[in-house]
């Protein structure tokens, strides 16, 4: 017997103020577990630009076909360490000049040939033009790569619709021998985060009897005229190619020294860049690790791997690279988990584990699902001891507010981690971009959702927040939700260079 389990919370969602801006919202900062001063930063920090009115035309929508870039003042030569400027103006499909700001754009410098790139932020004018300032950190030639992702007007919808509904539904199984009766609406509380499911009860069996979850279908509510604006020939298009080549000499002078890897660092825009595949990072000294390197930088160490698909990728990468680990048969699922490996020679035990609901994974135990700050309340740590998570991925579906709510639980329970046991690597991995054309402007949210994670955490000692989004989107092949090896071998690179500075 199976039932559909709708996610609900103790508070109830506000109306959206891009859909109705005479309204209030009815979720406190108190009921997200934050200060109303947090939730005023967060909320600065998540400003983004849309029209100041519904547009109900499409060609009044921006035109990735007439939207054009430039380099502003070209020379012909640069040398390593220098910028160059990049204009961008948008345009409706009438090719008129777009007069307020908002669109999605992902840019990048890059070179196929030297498997090169640096990942560019665009700075909104909120006028229709942008700029973007992008590092020149190789020698030998470059282009620059701007995508319209989604335009301003699909960012309207998208905000219009955040706190309005979940995009997602998901799957109770239920088995046992239940008594016969009438349907009736239960509840299913998690006694220590607080977090509240809701089931209807399936017409046998009680809600007692739920033994398996998995995901349910993707869900949309827009209008026919709001699913025109998210066609696939309007979304995650390129800008036509400004057809000039940058030229880049050597820099006898160097481009800045990087400090060790260590707690505290700030993530700089750009973050690193690729050279030969390898990135190179402006936050601090990274090393390439051998797999013997692998082994002994985790030498009696105990890793925790912590919330969804792409944890899991490095849970895979190491099982592969590290010689002689081996993983531990717990009669589970190996895409859905829990997993363990162990190498006894150095005494290395690595563990994975995806967080708790709301999930996307195929049918899977529910008691093998655990909310994060719980799993990491169970954790004794110590200098032994390194914790990796994320929460994007599947929370991207979901209402920010909700979302905020779920980093409040695993801060509390991360400064827990770190007052009984400071000497514990704690590392947050961000969520990495992973564009399909079914996610209805999920990239777009995952990129809010990291900007809400690096900013609960940026007060909190000891914790190291782990920037993959530009590693992600600037690297030449095709995004996906789940890397190529070569960019989790980067990002393994990177997480060992904390771990073993």
């Amino acid at each position: 017997i199976l039932w559909r389990l709708p996610m609900v919370k103790r508070f109830r969602p506000p109306i959206p103020k891009a859909a109705r801006p005479n309204a209030s919202s009815r979720i406190s900062a108190f009921d997200m577990g934050i200060s109303q001063e947090e939730w005023d930063r967060l909320q600065k920090a998540l400003d983004w630009p849309s029209p100041d009115h519904e547009i109900t035309e499409l060609g009044l929508s921006t035109s990735p076909v007439h939207t054009t870039f430039s380099i502003v003042r070209l020379n012909d030569t640069y040398k390593v360490g220098d910028k160059i400027s990049v204009t961008i103006i948008a345009r409706d499909h009438n090719k008129n000049l777009k007069t307020y700001g908002g669109d999605f754009f992902q840019v990048k410098l890059f070179n196929l040939n030297l498997k090169a790139s640096v990942y560019g932020q665009v700075i909104d004018h909120r006028n229709g033009t942008y700029t973007v300032d992008l590092s020149l950190p190789w020698e030998g030639q470059a282009k620059v790569s701007v995508r319209l992702m989604l335009s301003s007007e699909v960012v309207w919808i998208l905000k219009k619709y955040w706190e309005t509904f979940p995009r997602s539904n998901y799957i109770g199984y239920f088995e046992g021998p239940g008594p016969n009766g009438v349907k009736i609406r239960e509840e299913y509380k998690d006694v220590k985060t607080q977090t509240v499911w809701q089931c209807d009860r399936p017409k046998e069996l009680s809600c007692d009897y739920w033994v398996y979850h998995s995901y349910g279908i993707m869900e949309n509510h827009f209008t026919p005229f709001e699913r025109q604006l998210f066609a696939s020939k309007l979304t995650n298009v390129g800008i036509a190619e400004d057809a000039h080549f940058i030229s880049v000499v050597p820099n006898t002078a160097g481009i800045g020294d990087a400090e060790r890897c260590k707690p505290g660092l700030t993530t700089p825009v750009p973050a690193g860049f690729y050279f030969q595949d390898v990135w190179k990072s402006f936050v601090c000294i990274t090393t390439r690790f051998s797999p013997p390197q692998t082994a002994g930088c985790l030498k009696n160490k105990m890793l925790y791997l912590l919330g969804d698909s792409t944890t899991r990728q490095w849970f895979e990468f190491f099982e592969r690279s590290v010689p002689g680990l081996k993983r531990m048969n717990l009669q589970t699922d190996p895409k859905t988990g829990p997993l363990m490996a162990v190498e006894l020679k150095n005494n290395i035990i690595i563990h994975w584990r995806p967080h708790g609901f709301p999930l996307r994974f195929r049918i899977m135990p529910a008691a093998d699902l655990h909310y994060l700050s719980n799993e990491i309340d169970y954790i004794t740590g110590g200098r032994h001891t390194v914790v990796v998570f994320t929460t994007v991925a599947h929370l991207a579906l979901h209402p920010l507010t909700f979302f905020i709510y779920k980093m409040a639980n695993i801060r509390q329970a991360v400064v827990r981690l770190l007052k009984r046991a400071p000497e514990t690597t704690v590392i947050i991995k961000s969520g990495n971009t992973g564009f399909t054309k079914t996610e209805y402007g999920i990239e777009w949210y995952r990129m809010h959702l990291n900007t809400v994670m690096r900013e609960m955490f940026s007060d909190i000692n000891g914790v190291i927040y782990f920037d993959v989004w530009q590693m992600t989107s600037c690297h030449y092949t095709n995004e996906n939700i789940h890397p190529v090896p070569v960019i989790i071998s980067n990002e393994i690179d990177m997480m060992l260079s904390y771990v073993c500075p």
